[in-house]
């Protein structure tokens, strides 16, 4: 892999990432977005701005029905003060339109790659970093492990013992966080895109969310695209950010051996449905497709919910046929 470091930027201390004292002069912009969450966005805002590393920018897209300016006007005002912290400027992008979280990341990082940071620091307005550590101990493991992307652990909000996500460790699945901070890091292992910094020239590479999955599913295309160009990404298991876990999703069947994912809501539905057929067609995944047409079938046969099952086949052929995608229902 060729060597990617570069000289510090002539803008001044602040752009400059110092990886807490360890000559680390990477800069990097924060590309969040949010939708309806004030409460959790101004502590997402709260977080970022006493990270050690410094942030050149926080490009934050907000497609929610109810604009989130007050709590980006008081977050501002809360940096610049005499007794403020030392945040960066925020970037308050409306969006109009709703985009979901696929297009609203991809208009978050082409905005914060417009800053001319090398790095990009992907937010959801539901999670937060964990402590002020966050940042500067993922750009020193990757310098360290020399790589394109590496993300947090990403904590239960709820327990932070236990991992929103699962991992699986010598064929298991755990969210013990107990078991995975010890490995310290954990190579060839990612979650998109809570927490994850990612080098500004990836995007180049391999492009952005694609916004056509809108929710569901763009981050597992993001992850098939990162392995198909050979790049280089792992997890820092020292550090989290916090985020909603999702386990009343998760029905295991057969023992665990599969785990079909059913979300709350029939338009989250849909989109899980329609958008994991159509990655397990696009990517020619057999085992995808052989878990799916055997697990979702059977677990909602086994619960009496025929309306489940028609809405699954309905959203699961549409994505094979590469169809059913476009405008949520609310627009």
């Amino acid at each position: 892999m060729t060597d990617r470091t570069t000289d510090a930027s002539s803008d001044g201390a602040s752009d400059r990432a110092d990886g807490a004292g360890d000559g680390i002069t990477d800069t990097v912009a924060v590309a969040a977005v949010t939708y309806d969450r004030h409460e959790e966005l101004a502590q997402l805002l709260r977080s970022l701005a006493v990270q050690s590393a410094p942030i050149r920018t926080v490009a934050l897209v907000d497609s929610g029905t109810q604009p989130a300016t007050a709590v980006v006007d008081a977050a501002r005002a809360a940096n610049s003060g005499p007794a403020g912290e030392a945040g960066a400027p925020i970037h308050y992008l409306r969006s109009e339109a709703n985009l979901g979280g696929a297009g609203g990341f991809a208009f978050a990082i082409l905005a914060a790659i417009a800053s001319g940071a090398q790095w990009i620091w992907l937010m959801d307005d539901d999670g937060h970093p964990e402590d002020e550590r966050c940042l500067a101990e993922l750009l020193r493991a990757a310098h360290e492990h020399d790589l394109d992307i590496v993300s947090p652990l990403v904590a239960a909000t709820s327990d932070p013992t236990r991992l929103s996500f699962n991992f699986r460790i010598n064929g298991l699945l755990t969210n013990d966080r107990a078991v995975l901070e010890p490995m310290g890091y954990l190579p060839n292992m990612v979650h998109f895109f809570n927490g994850a910094l990612i080098r500004a020239d990836v995007f180049s590479r391999i492009g952005l969310p694609d916004m056509k999955f809108f929710i569901r599913g763009d981050e597992v295309d993001f992850l098939a695209r990162v392995r198909r160009a050979g790049l280089k990404y792992g997890t820092l298991a020292t550090v989290a950010v916090r985020h909603p876990a999702t386990w009343s999703e998760m029905k295991p069947i057969f023992g665990g051996f599969i785990t079909p994912v059913i979300p709350d809501g029939e338009f989250k539905r849909f989109s899980y449905f329609r958008n994991r057929a159509y990655l397990a067609r696009k990517y020619r995944n057999l085992r995808w497709f052989g878990a799916d047409v055997i697990g979702f079938p059977y677990y909602f046969l086994t619960h009496g919910d025929l309306k489940g099952l028609r809405a699954w086949f309905a959203a699961y052929s549409a994505g094979l046929r590469g169809s059913g995608f476009g405008p949520p229902p609310s627009a």
